[in-house]
């Protein structure tokens, strides 16, 4: 199989994400699929894609049997195939949907982010549906060299190639920038970077855990935090 575009795997995401989390509504319309492309939330990096884009990606990835048009609808829909294709278990293909929707995480973020997908036992049993699917041909997954700074390494998907890290990321950069009012303090244009991709996820992780909370609110029937 070919590697995917990067909006090809985020149209692959958000239709196995949307199916567990929104089953009514699956398989998904031109336009809740383009919704689902364009969350502010959950996804990383955020894009603004077109419903032109999103079909053109749909269409690309129907050529490869990953996604099929659902039937006995009046309005064309859409439906995935992807754990048949790849040839993986559903635990598998949560992982690779929170890896395909919101970039490299370690094992315990993906654990977290994919518990609406399915339920992981613990991190040992995230960490071993990685290493399965690291070890398969082709490789579906990569862990990451440890960045400075970081106290776990991350995974990332291989359906769109090839991870390509930044040149010299962790090193000092030729070029750093001097923040003002900060006299002898440097950041390098690939720490700035980093800096501001940590960001991007931690936000991601807050958006995860509000909802998580206002869902068990729900539950015990006591207002949200």
């Amino acid at each position: 199989m070919r590697h995917l575009t990067p909006l090809e795997a985020r149209v692959l995401g958000v239709l196995v994400e949307k199916q567990h989390t929104v089953p009514d509504s699956y398989p998904l319309s031109l336009n809740a699929l383009t919704m689902g492309c364009n969350q502010k939330t959950a996804r990383s990096p955020v894009i603004e894609a077109t419903d032109a884009e999103v079909l053109s990606a749909v269409d690309g990835l129907k050529a490869l049997h990953l996604v099929f048009e659902g039937s006995s609808s009046r309005v064309v829909k859409f439906e995935h195939n992807m754990g048949r294709v790849l040839g993986v278990p559903s635990q598998a293909v949560a992982l690779l949907t929170a890896l395909m929707l919101r970039g490299p995480q370690t094992s315990a973020e993906l654990r977290l982010n994919a518990e609406r997908l399915h339920k992981f036992a613990d991190i040992s049993s995230v960490e071993g549906f990685l290493e399965e699917l690291a070890t398969k041909d082709p490789a579906r997954v990569v862990k990451l060299p440890r960045s400075p700074g970081e106290r776990e390494q991350r995974w990332a998907h291989l359906l769109c190639g090839e991870v390509v890290l930044p040149q010299g990321a962790g090193a000092a950069s030729a070029s750093a920038v001097q923040p003002s009012g900060l006299a002898g303090f440097s950041v390098s244009a690939a720490e700035l970077s980093a800096l501001k991709a940590e960001q991007a996820r931690l936000q991601d992780e807050i958006a995860v855990l509000k909802a998580w909370a206002q869902r068990v609110a729900a539950d015990l029937g006591v207002p949200a935090p």
